[in-house]
């Protein structure tokens, strides 16, 4: 699928993967808490981490999961894929771990979108 930068990207389709898995029950900020954490603040920044999901390893007995072929060969991915059903959820325990001591004070993070405000 071609990008808006005119990059191309890998759509593989997932649903019968999505279908199997369960729901992560990792719990995640409801946007509505985000956008209300930038009243009354005068200077904010907002952030969106580059290429976030691809960041996160696979477990590698999950890897032959996410297999798909092209004309030439197979491949897997070893890093969490685009269209993933629970991709939400260990990213935004990630980010939780890596900010934790700026979350809740001067920093709120809904998966890849992250907000920092002055105090």
């Amino acid at each position: 699928m071609k990008k808006k930068n005119d990059k191309w990207r890998v759509c593989i389709e997932f649903t019968k993967l999505n279908e199997a898995c369960s729901k992560d029950s990792y719990p995640l900020l409801r946007i509505d808490q985000l956008v209300e954490a930038k009243a009354c603040h005068e200077l904010l920044s907002f952030m969106n981490p580059y290429s976030g999901y691809n960041q996160i390893k696979m477990h590698p007995l999950d890897e032959d999961k996410t297999t798909f072929t092209t004309g030439r060969r197979i491949y897997y991915y070893k890093v969490m894929p685009f269209g993933l059903k629970n991709v939400g959820a260990p990213f935004q325990l990630m980010v939780n771990k890596v900010f934790k001591d700026l979350i809740g004070s001067t920093m709120k993070a809904y998966i890849d979108d992250m907000l920092a405000k002055s105090v």
